[in-house]
């Protein structure tokens, strides 16, 4: 007796077990959905873009007509932006980290023309400050949350939409080829990991400890 009760003690912690990650698999975040994306694995946004984020870091990076990837990484980084820099060379090699810093600027110029072709509306106010770097960039860790942590390709499906992230990777394919635009996200991804840690962000953006 003694012997069975254990054999289904034992079952039912297994089963437990078997149904948990089911259940996790199910935790995404309002909007994004379990879809395949080109280069992070499961994790599309399907919602409407975070346009004032987005705002703030084009201005943040010099504007549209004069973005240079480094002038935001500054903005985002601070007196942190050269061991950054650093970093990510050493991480992945001068190479990748020139794809990165090439084709930034390709993404605005190009997201802004495919933007202004469709007619959506800009808004005029950037939120937050771009000259608040630790709030951007906690606003774009937050953009990249889907319920499993953070991801790249939802931060940018959230800044532009994800049919237009979509349009815009396949413009980049074209000029720079795919392998290029795989170095863009994965640096971009890395930096933004960088980030959350300097900064001790949560999964929402905020700084631990303070909410």
């Amino acid at each position: 007796m003694i012997h069975s009760r254990w054999i289904a003690a034992l079952a039912s912690i297994c089963a437990i077990a078997v149904t948990l990650p089911v259940f996790a698999a199910q935790t995404w975040m309002a909007q994004v959905v379990d879809q395949p994306s080109r280069f992070s694995g499961p994790g599309v946004y399907v919602g409407k873009p975070a346009l004032p984020v987005t705002l703030s870091m084009i201005i943040a990076g010099g504007g549209p007509s004069n973005f240079k990837t480094l002038t935001l990484v500054k903005a985002l980084a601070g007196a942190k932006t050269d061991a950054e820099v650093a970093s990510l060379t050493k991480k992945f090699g001068s190479a990748k980290v020139t794809h990165f810093v090439t084709i930034f600027p390709f993404v605005i110029s190009d997201s802004l023309k495919i933007v202004k072709a469709k007619g959506v509306a800009l808004p005029s106010v950037p939120n937050p400050d771009p000259k608040n770097g630790k709030a951007l960039a906690g606003a774009l860790w937050a953009a990249g949350q889907t319920g499993h942590g953070f991801d790249v390709e939802v931060m940018l499906d959230r800044a532009v939409s994800h049919p237009i992230h979509v349009q815009v990777m396949d413009d980049i394919d074209a000029k720079y080829g795919l392998a290029a635009d795989a170095d863009y996200h994965v640096v971009l991804a890395q930096a933004m990991t960088d980030l959350a840690s300097v900064y001790h962000f949560n999964d929402m953006g905020q700084a631990k400890g303070s909410m």
